[in-house]
């Protein structure tokens, strides 16, 4: 007889696993929170035979995340187990504000309460908890300061299960932690396979074509954070699921990256939409291999769909051309930089500031984006001067580059120490000798003589 939901080896163990506090570090795409949410359901439906009540809150990493545990998990399961139930959603008040709230009521009154994952709503409710994708919360260790005391006072159950994201988040300590008190489960994709999940792992792997990527995301390996610029914590922190997303554009004025790649490199240009003090990402094209008129192409689409008030594009090498093409076109609009190691100091510390005053917005839940990010470090060369690499030479975080050309492109000129810019416009030849169109109001230490 085939079971209702079948279940590999590791996940049947998850399930079985009955302690008060367990924790499991899984690979990705291996079922971690499809088999945590047929704990929850059972749980539910075993109370409901009792005729007792439960209430299990699953605390996400946003609201889709949260959505997604409770559509494809909790009704899905309830399905299964042929077990009524009733959803609503609705806007929870908490001690710091409203947060949208999903809820499913089974039979004898047991509740599973879907939310958005901080401190206010982790202390808001006195129930067993999920703490789903706990490595990429925002404020993780903050959000286990809530929760830790409302858990452990009335003896409920507490379930953690994600990925590794770094080392500077709550979940690297509880996986990592000397003690008795917790459950670990550690599956990582070698051992997912050998129990049963149907995948090609080297198939993945070369389809996934990044070293790091793999070693965390599937190999749960914790990279090493000391000598990243974006800290995976610092990364998550700026997370929205709203951002990305080129049908929320609101209109506003928007300044565009664009880190010029072709044949082992990406082609990518990033939109930021200006929103109060804040830049939103609104869409990321990203393109490998593409013809230069293709380049072209996706860069004049983004400036007719978008009030582009200033685009930056990396001049370095093959950018050459595709800037003087993009300013023939678009004027003043467009600027060209040089990734000289100065510029390139000056643009990774404004992106970074920006990350750590939160005052961008990436999308949640890209799990290359993230990669691309953290990939970059800053080390010293041979002379002391500071450089910045990324760990893969076929992919030099091309992303995370334009990202910072159109927070650069946001932001007021930045000299140079020890170099002083004129008041009065600046100005140089386009195109080269003999074409005497200038180009006013440029930063001439981002461009190089000719």
């Amino acid at each position: 007889m085939t079971p209702a939901v079948p279940l590999h080896g590791y996940q049947k163990r998850w399930l079985q696993d009955k302690s008060r506090f367990k924790a499991g570090m899984f690979s990705r795409q291996s079922g971690k929170t499809f088999t945590t949410t047929l704990e929850i359901v059972d749980d539910c439906y075993a109370a409901a035979v009792q005729r007792r009540r439960k209430l299990w809150v699953i605390l996400s990493r946003g609201e889709r995340q949260a959505r997604e545990a409770m559509n494809e998990g909790i009704k899905r399961h309830a399905a299964a187990y042929r077990l009524g139930f009733e959803a609503h959603d609705y806007e929870w008040q908490g001690d710091e504000g409203k947060h949208n709230a999903l809820e499913v009521t089974f039979p004898h009154g047991s509740r599973v309460i879907a939310l958005p994952a901080n401190p206010d709503t982790a202390r808001g409710f006195s129930g067993n908890v999920f703490l789903d994708e706990f490595a990429i919360h925002k404020d993780s260790k903050a959000i286990w300061g809530a929760l830790y005391p409302i858990i452990s006072k009335n003896g409920l159950r507490l379930r953690v299960t994600s990925t590794p994201n770094g080392k500077g988040n709550k979940f690297y300590e509880i996986m990592t932690a000397a003690d008795d008190v917790w459950s670990r489960h550690v599956v990582d994709i070698y051992q997912a396979v050998a129990d049963g999940l149907p995948r090609n792992i080297n198939e993945l792997r070369a389809g996934l074509a990044d070293d790091d990527l793999w070693s965390q995301e599937y190999e749960l390996k914790w990279l090493d954070e000391a000598s990243a610029w974006l800290s995976y914590d610092l990364i998550s922190s700026v997370e929205e699921d709203a951002a990305g997303d080129p049908a929320l554009y609101q209109g506003g004025p928007c300044f565009v990256g664009r880190d010029i790649g072709r044949r082992h490199d990406l082609h990518v240009i990033w939109v930021w939409e200006q929103v109060g003090d804040v830049l939103w990402c609104r869409e990321i094209v990203t393109q490998k291999r593409a013809t230069f008129r293709a380049m072209d192409d996706a860069f004049n689409d983004v400036m007719e769909r978008y009030r582009v008030a200033r685009a930056c594009i990396d001049q370095t090498g093959m950018g050459e051309n595709p800037v003087e093409d993009a300013q023939r076109r678009w004027g003043s609009r467009v600027e060209g930089v040089l990734f000289t190691p100065p510029n390139k100091l000056i643009l990774a510390t404004a992106g970074k500031e920006r990350f750590e005053d939160r005052t961008v917005r990436i999308p949640a839940g890209d799990v290359a984006l993230r990669s691309d990010l953290h990939k970059l470090r800053k080390i010293a060369s041979a002379t002391g001067a500071p450089r910045f690499v990324a760990e893969r030479d076929d992919d030099h975080a091309d992303r995370t580059w334009a990202a910072f050309l159109g927070i650069h492109a946001a932001s007021d000129l930045v000299e140079p120490a020890g170099v002083t810019v004129a008041p009065s416009p600046l100005v140089r030849p386009v195109g080269g000798f003999g074409r005497g169109r200038l180009i006013a109001d440029r930063p001439m230490h981002l461009f190089r003589g000719r």
